[in-house]
């Protein structure tokens, strides 16, 4: 793209939901439309910002030429400066707060006595669940494209949440519905997704309590209002979904498949490489001593376990998954954040440590995609998040799947039952099944197949995300969508 000055690129504003898995999509986004000729301006919240600050280093905001880092408040009281914030108190700012505090940043960002420098902001790209971004952009007449860090399975799962409420589904009538037979319900309506039971669907909808739960209406108001925007995109890829693909493109006259980011990044070459490379994701601190361990292990032998940035567990499962670790003796890297058990500091038993000191490493946080691409490891114990899912299958690794909340329940029913790349753990974890899975996972006959399926999944995202696969192709659709004039 040719342009005549960096004061007349066009300008592209970020804004994810603020949470690390959201933040991580959204920059990846913004890596790629920069390197297509944007000047980017990426808004992270106050909060988020000093995280990323603290663990990257000051020098990382100014890794890229006509890439800034802006912020708004997020509403939210002062909490732990080193933990996730609570999910649902961020999903209530957002739907009261954050309008007026992004029309405020998009108006001194257009404010020219101040930002004659900069262009003025041209598109928005906005979270697919920061739904007023939609009303932003249409408000300056200016192209907004929502971006899912989602799957489309998992956004046709928030889409039905009208549905559920309309047909009695939800809120359900007591809390006891949460465990009994009634969340294995079949589900037969839902465009292109086959054999779903209510347990299959993003679990934000089992709620007593659907007129006052932010986060459920926060989802189905995101799912409706992405029907106004310039573009929908989300972070898969045509082989992968093909059902669900269909029956969006058919809602939908926009929906544009960019994924996965990372092997789309990773066919930038040279210096620019280096410089997107510089710009980091991370709210934790990295040890990458981590890949110096695995360099000493034998190929496809270490499994890795990683729930994510947000998951929780009881102390209880915690060592429930240390001794199924350590009983099926296998290596293992484990990360374990500070925050990950429920209320308190995640504490392992000093026999566990003491025994596991050979065969085992637990480190704070990693880089995630660095590990799973190492031939070391041979299997994914994880939260069925989507930025993990879907890094897994861009390695060829299988996974375990213990999901957490939001659409991971849906994720792990497609990875273990249409993509075959999982086993599911049932949420009552015991030592003995997590044993027994790894074990299955590492060497079994199931553990063969599923590596078999990974490898071959692998193989699809590097098609898709190649010179002219559709995603490659979706990402020039999407950039001349930001270009147009609305």
């Amino acid at each position: 793209m040719a342009v005549a000055a960096d004061n007349e690129k066009p300008h592209a504003v970020f804004l994810p939901f603020p949470a690390q898995g959201h933040m991580k999509g959204l920059m990846k986004l913004a890596k790629l439309l920069h390197h297509k000729g944007f000047f980017i301006t990426f808004v992270n919240t106050e909060f988020n910002q000093n995280r990323f600050i603290k663990t990257t280093g000051p020098d990382s905001l100014s890794a890229l030429p006509d890439f800034q880092f802006k912020t708004i408040p997020d509403g939210l009281p002062p909490s732990d400066a080193d933990a996730t914030q609570n999910v649902a108190l961020l999903g209530g700012s957002v739907r009261r707060n954050f309008l007026t505090m992004f029309r405020n940043l998009l108006k001194e960002l257009n404010d020219r006595s101040t930002n004659s420098k900069n262009p003025p902001v041209t598109c928005i790209v906005g979270d697919g669940v920061m739904p007023f971004t939609i009303t932003a952009a249409q408000e300056l007449g200016i192209p907004v494209a929502v971006f899912w860090t989602f799957p489309a399975c998992g956004y046709m799962g928030f889409y039905q949440f009208r549905a559920l409420l309309d047909k009695g589904y939800t809120p359900l009538k007591d809390a006891r519905q949460q465990t009994n037979e009634y969340l294995e319900t079949e589900i037969d309506w839902i465009p292109g997704m086959k054999n779903i039971r209510l347990k299959d669907l993003p679990n934000f909808f089992r709620t007593t309590d659907a007129l006052n739960d932010d986060i459920f209406n926060l989802a189905m108001e995101s799912a409706h209002k992405a029907l106004e925007a310039s573009a929908c995109a989300i972070q898969t890829f045509d082989a992968l979904e093909p059902d669900v693909l269909d029956a969006l493109s058919s809602m939908f006259s926009h929906v544009y498949t960019i994924g996965p980011l990372q092997l789309l990044l990773n066919n930038v070459k040279d210096e620019e490489k280096d410089q997107l490379d510089s710009l980091g994701y991370s709210l934790w601190k990295e040890e990458l001593g981590c890949l110096q361990w695995l360099d000493s292990k034998e190929p496809e032998s270490v499994v890795y376990v990683n729930f994510g940035s947000v998951t929780v567990m009881s102390q209880q499962q915690l060592v429930e998954f240390a001794w199924g670790l350590a009983n099926s003796n296998h290596y293992f890297l484990w990360i374990i954040r500070p925050d990950l058990v429920t209320g308190e500091s995640a504490m392992l038993p000093p026999e566990f440590v003491t025994s596991t000191k050979e065969k085992g490493l637990i480190a704070g946080w990693c880089p995630q995609e660095e590990v799973l691409n190492h031939p070391s490891v041979g299997g994914f114990l994880t939260h069925s998040g989507w930025n993990s899912t879907i890094e897994s299958l861009s390695a060829g690794v299988p996974m375990m799947c213990w999901p957490f909340f939001g659409d991971q329940q849906t994720i792990c029913r497609y990875a273990c039952n249409e993509w075959e790349v999982g086993m599911e753990i049932d949420n009552d974890v015991k030592r003995e099944e997590i044993q027994i899975r790894v074990r299955d996972l590492m060497g079994g006959e199931k553990g063969k197949r599923m590596k078999k399926a990974a490898m071959e999944w692998k193989e699809l995202a590097e098609k898709a995300t190649g010179p002219h696969g559709s995603s490659s192709l979706n990402l020039e659709k999407l950039v001349n969508v930001l270009l147009s004039k609305t």
